[in-house]
């Protein structure tokens, strides 16, 4: 639930009452991962997805039933060709869905929320499988260590999830765990689920150039901190980059030297010339970064590759740069190349291929699941 975070967050301030429905597991193929979630507040008023269409009506419906009878239930949502027009997944897929009711206070989901909101790193563990008296109870734990709500039972299952969200946290994984009631690690006892919420990654766009406008939007789309960077003052302007979250007028090499990146952090540099982007490459490519690409011809690249040698770049450092930059989808406008640009950062971070899907043969999603998970109502689906 807390990739709603900001459309849930108006509904906890007004005190509304609402249900909240999260995938918690996934086999096959499925259009949304863990983590999707839905919510229905008491007016019928509907946000989020769960499985991009597939399943939308029949969880709208336990949501329903949950604000009304107060009961956390989970459901499963597959395919099944007895049962032809049942909701379901029509691609194929299984998922399990968490439904939960929140009324009141509940602590945890609501100071969660609020904390996803703001950007704050936050887990929120919740009972996905176990005793009924346990079923959606949920603990939120912070970076530090401190928590709010709780899951009941044993008096250590409170600490052991707390212990297990936090190692999640620090790697900002969701996904399931599976502990004892006693909060001993083991199988069949007590299944929770975690969401990590940890700020989002960085976009850092060296270059105020026109392509780093339509740059800033995409990144934006994706869901990243997009800064643009130039050391000219005329160019690096608010103006011109209305929707960057953060502007830098400092020469490209001596920022990054002292921003904070991390494995996440996407570096694009667009200026393409040699005073500015020789002495940033040869700083980004000896970081660990999730993507360091640059623009420019094929000569530029390979003028480029010889200064960055000279420079004392590695071979294997230089194989890290993706340039010419983005995929070739034959762009010519600014905001094709950023669309291209933008779609070579996501086959790289999600491991895609890059070729149309009529031609790949691979599956569309891939599986997210890990095997199945006992104990979750089943439902087949066309």
């Amino acid at each position: 639930m807390l990739d709603i975070a900001a459309e849930l967050k108006p509904w906890i301030e007004e005190g509304r009452h609402f249900a909240v429905a999260t995938v918690v597991a996934v086999e096959g193929s499925a259009p949304r991962g863990p983590g999707a979630a839905l919510a229905v507040d008491a007016h019928g008023t509907v946000i989020g997805s769960v499985s991009g269409g597939c399943v939308e009506g029949a969880v709208y419906d336990l949501c329903v039933q949950a604000l009304q009878d107060g009961r956390t239930v989970r459901e499963r949502f597959g395919y099944g060709d007895d049962d032809a027009f049942a909701a379901g997944l029509t691609c194929g897929g299984v998922i399990d869905v968490l439904v939960t009711p929140v009324r009141g206070q509940a602590p945890a989901l609501r100071v969660g929320v609020s904390a996803a909101e703001r950007g704050e790193a936050v887990a929120l563990a919740r009972v996905a499988r176990g005793p009924g008296g346990l079923l959606g109870r949920a603990l939120l734990v912070r970076p530090d260590g401190s928590c709010e709500g709780g899951l009941g039972g044993h008096p250590d299952l409170d600490r052991t999830a707390a212990a297990e969200a936090r190692a999640m946290l620090d790697t900002g994984r969701t996904g399931t765990v599976e502990i004892a009631e006693d909060g001993s690690r083991c199988r069949d006892g007590v299944t929770l689920f975690v969401e990590s919420r940890v700020p989002p990654p960085r976009m850092i766009v060296f270059g105020a150039v026109d392509f780093a406008t339509a740059l800033v939007r995409a990144g934006r789309f994706l869901g990243y901190h997009v800064t643009v960077c130039d050391a000219r003052p005329v160019f690096a302007t608010r103006a011109r980059f209305p929707e960057a979250d953060e502007l830098v007028v400092d020469w490209p090499h001596r920022y990054l030297r002292r921003t904070e990146t991390d494995e996440r952090t996407v570096l694009c540099v667009l200026a393409h010339d040699t005073r500015f982007d020789v002495p940033v490459l040869t700083t980004a490519l000896r970081l660990p970064v999730a993507f360091v690409g640059a623009m420019g011809s094929r000569r530029t690249h390979e003028d480029r590759n010889r200064r960055l040698r000279e420079a004392g770049l590695t071979e294997r450092e230089l194989a890290r740069l993706r340039s010419p930059i983005g995929l070739d989808l034959g762009a010519r406008t600014p905001e094709e190349t950023a669309l291209s640009i933008a779609a070579e950062i996501v086959a790289l971070r999600r491991g895609g291929t890059g070729v149309p899907l009529t031609d790949s043969g691979t599956p569309i999603h891939p599986d997210a699941a890990g095997g199945k998970e006992p104990g979750a109502h089943s439902r087949a689906a066309a």
